[in-house]
């Protein structure tokens, strides 16, 4: 059992957590409305490279939801930061959308589709054989490969999308290089999260739908996890797995009810 009432940060997924696609799901307004109301910090934290937190921002806007720009954090930033922080100044050739590429032009990272020192892939509808073939080959004459996540597939209203790491799976077959990704499970991205929250690990929860990235980055990086069934993960698949979460909730609007329960 996790006491919520005396934790301080909360590092939440956004994909199977808050929404799907654009219906928000059901006790998403009470928890948002309880993080607020117990002065908590929290991120949304999501593997998504597509989207800028502006647009998050303004994904929940349009949702009912009041949530600032400053409250979110995306793949895209961190493969961003990760790019800078090992080699200021690099180029890329990259496969994605706004969010991946605004981040690496924020990071001064150019665009580079002849000699580059990275090809970067993120999901995206700009994804087709015709970039494939160039990343391909961008791989082979040398560029290392970068993946903004792991995610095999996403949840979508209607079924599940192909995600990063099926997308950019052809490229590692076709090369025979492996990509490193810079998004949820690696423990970079949690613990980015856990600075700009200001929080120590011991102090904070990750909430998120899916054992293989949201409960295993919280868990390796020392925080509270919850389990949330309202997206990939259910109780079977659970079992499937060597480690556990340190909780299991129906969807995040138990983790207020169970804080008010707890504080009386």
């Amino acid at each position: 059992m996790i006491d919520f009432s005396t934790k301080k940060g909360f590092i939440c997924d956004m994909d199977g957590v808050i929404y799907h696609g654009n219906k928000v799901l059901p006790g998403v307004v009470e928890f948002i409305d309880w993080l607020y109301r117990e002065n908590k910090k929290f991120l949304f934290l999501t593997n998504n490279s597509g989207y800028t937190p502006r647009e998050l921002q303004q994904k929940l806007a349009r949702m009912g939801l009041d949530v600032s720009e400053e409250h979110f954090y995306t793949s895209a930033l961190a493969t961003a930061a990760f790019l800078k922080e090992q080699f200021p100044g690099c180029s890329v050739y990259a496969i994605g959308e706004a969010g991946l590429f605004n981040a690496l032009y924020d990071a001064g990272i150019t665009m580079n589709d002849v000699n580059p020192d990275y090809v970067v892939i993120g999901e995206g509808k700009s994804y087709s054989l015709d970039t494939l073939t160039k990343a391909t080959n961008l791989v082979l004459k040398g560029a290392k490969l970068i993946g903004a996540n792991s995610d095999l597939t996403g949840p979508i209203e209607h079924g599940i999308a192909p995600a990063c790491r099926a997308l950019i799976a052809p490229i590692e077959l076709a090369t025979g290089k492996q990509a490193y990704f810079c998004g949820k499970p690696n423990p970079l991205m949690m613990r980015t999260g856990l600075n700009i929250l200001g929080c120590h690990s011991a102090e904070a929860v990750m909430v998120g739908d899916r054992m293989d990235t949201d409960v295993v980055s919280g868990m390796e990086c020392g925080m509270s996890t919850v389990l949330v069934l309202s997206g990939v993960s259910n109780r079977e698949t659970i079992n499937t797995f060597a480690y556990r979460p340190t909780m299991v909730l129906d969807g995040v609007g138990d983790i207020a009810a169970i804080a008010d329960a707890q504080r009386k």
